[in-house]
């Protein structure tokens, strides 16, 4: 008996040890081609939210374009910043940027044409949104988007930044 507690332990205990609070180690590059890396990204103590997108999937462009129309209010408010991961593969990697500078969208945009990063985090469908706490904690996951949702993704970034 006192094996079979300590086996049920040992497992619970590696399961908490390798459960996802935070963002994995790995490096993807940014528009310009520069290596960031995932699990160092940080923003001051503030909130972050991430969104995964594609150039081709329209309510991905409609989210990112409705965060857009508000993001320096909350910006203001909360300090957010939005870090927006396109999933688009290595063929359609040039469309990306122009994509970005033709919504004036002043997200960091960094390219994930292998999916890693998706994968590692369990992602299946786009548009997937994750909020990050200063600590650097996934306090929120939501896949989907709906006209008017991003109301609900602030107020959970407020709640992320106590507010």
């Amino acid at each position: 008996m006192k094996r079979i507690t300590l086996l049920i332990t040992s497992i619970l205990i590696g399961m908490a040890v390798h459960a996802q609070t935070g963002l994995p180690k790995l490096i993807l590059k940014n528009i310009e081609g520069k290596s960031v890396q995932i699990d160092t990204l940080s923003n001051n103590g503030k909130p972050m939210i991430i969104s995964f997108f594609a150039t081709w999937c329209k309510p991905c462009n409609r989210e990112l374009k409705a965060i857009n129309e508000v993001y320096a209010d909350w910006q203001e408010e909360t300090g957010v910043k939005l870090i927006a991961i396109s999933i688009d593969q290595a063929q359609n990697v040039n469309k990306v940027k122009p994509l970005v500078d033709e919504n004036g969208w002043p997200y960091e945009v960094l390219l994930d044409p292998n999916s890693d990063l998706r994968r590692a985090l369990g992602i299946q469908l786009i548009p997937y949104v994750l909020v990050i706490d200063g600590k650097g904690n996934i306090v929120y996951k939501h896949n989907g988007y709906t006209d008017g949702a991003e109301t609900e993704l602030y107020e959970k970034v407020k709640e992320a930044c106590g507010k």
